[in-house]
């Protein structure tokens, strides 16, 4: 019975070279898909990193601000104003500012991202931060973060190895006491952790006075959105009050939408999903126009249109999964070769997954539908 013979798939292996060609058409405009929404997330990941491992349930910053790489300082006086409310258990003024980073091989500068606090609080859920806090008590000790790009020197390599590590930041000799992991983000390429009075002596025009961000804790089983309604009604309007969600968001909306990065990541998107329509539908069109006969026939023999109808979609179907099944393949090693090349957080989601193998099915059905068209130029009367 006809109904039982795979006719989608015999046609489309009938013409292997055809078929090779739409399947690697198909799987770049996966991997451009793919791609595209993996580097958009991954630089969005990297920009919030920072935000996300801190250790705190209240954020105050300066309403100025944008973004991390333009926080404006307001006065310590609001921290201080902060602690006596009710509920609040410690508060922590966090220090930011950038410096010139001197490679101690090459000698070659390049700015990286200061941060400092208090030692004696925990800052950080960032690998590595808290086994260092004694060191960096010490004057001029740092803690270098491992994931910076390597142009700042192979200051991990040496210290895992045991050497003593030291260099120039902003002109003055600093020794590296530790590694964490934090990664390089739209603020910095690298970072350096260390205590405010260091950065103080690194940085020589900044006061303990002014801070950049203000971080407070509440008391365990307090609620945070009740502590911030009393923040808001004792704190002037020099200070934003966010939540630490709110601070994530306050960074990533930024990044999204007062820059071009997601318009233009948006559009690459786009474009590997025209690029892997247009290539379907010319595939589909020809095999379509090559078994015009075939398809005549069949009319003939008493098959409605919607019976061939059915068959051009059974390929484009076809052709959705086998040439999404290279592409992701590909993107998999991809991935993992931008992560080590830019140390960018790049990972495949299920999520990512689910939407690209979504597009690419929506690619090649769209494709089937517009080249069902030629179908109807199957007539009976031309072969009889």
């Amino acid at each position: 019975m006809l109904l039982a013979i795979p006719l989608a798939w015999l046609q489309l292996a009938r013409e292997k070279v055809r078929l090779f060609v739409a399947l690697a058409g198909i799987g770049f405009a996966v991997i451009l898909m793919m791609m595209q929404l993996g580097f958009q997330e991954a630089l969005f990941t990297a920009a919030v990193n920072f935000h996300v491992n801190l250790n705190t349930d209240i954020v105050l910053i300066n309403p100025q601000s944008t973004t991390l790489f333009a926080i404006k300082n307001f006065s310590r006086r609001r921290l201080y104003q902060a602690a006596g409310i009710d509920g609040v258990e410690s508060v922590t003024p966090l220090y930011l500012d950038f410096g010139i980073w001197r490679n101690p091989d090459t000698r070659s500068t390049r700015q990286l991202m200061i941060i400092g606090f208090d030692p004696s609080q925990k800052v950080f859920t960032l690998p590595g931060v808290e086994d260092h806090l004694e060191d960096i008590k010490l004057p001029d000790v740092v803690l270098f973060d491992e994931n910076s790009r390597p142009e700042y020197g192979p200051i991990a390599e040496k210290f895992k190895a045991g050497q003593t590590v030291t260099t120039e930041v902003s002109g003055r000799r600093i020794t590296v006491g530790g590694l964490f992991q934090l990664g390089a983000s739209f603020s910095a390429d690298g970072n350096l952790i260390t205590s405010d009075v260091n950065l103080i002596r690194m940085i020589p025009n900044r006061t303990l006075g002014l801070i950049d961000i203000g971080l407070i804790n509440v008391k365990p089983g307090v609620d945070v959105s009740a502590v911030m309604s009393e923040l808001q009604k004792i704190l002037p309007d020099d200070v934003l009050i966010l939540s630490k969600q709110g601070f994530v968001r306050f960074e990533r909306n930024y990044w999204e939408t007062s820059t071009t990065i997601g318009f233009i990541f948006t559009l690459g998107t786009m474009m590997g999903f025209i690029v892997g329509m247009v290539i379907v539908y010319q595939i589909l069109y020809t095999d379509v126009s090559d078994h015009l006969a075939e398809y005549a026939t069949l009319k003939a023999m008493g098959y409605k249109s919607r019976f061939l109808y059915s068959v051009v979609l059974q390929e484009a179907f076809i052709l959705a999964v086998l040439g999404f099944i290279p592409g992701f393949a590909l993107c998999l090693g991809l991935y993992k070769l931008v992560r080590d090349g830019t140390a960018l957080p790049m990972f495949m989601t299920p999520d990512r997954v689910t939407t690209v193998f979504i597009l690419t099915l929506i690619m090649c059905i769209v494709s089937g539908v517009i080249a069902m068209r030629r179908v109807q130029a199957a007539d009976p009367a031309d072969i009889f």
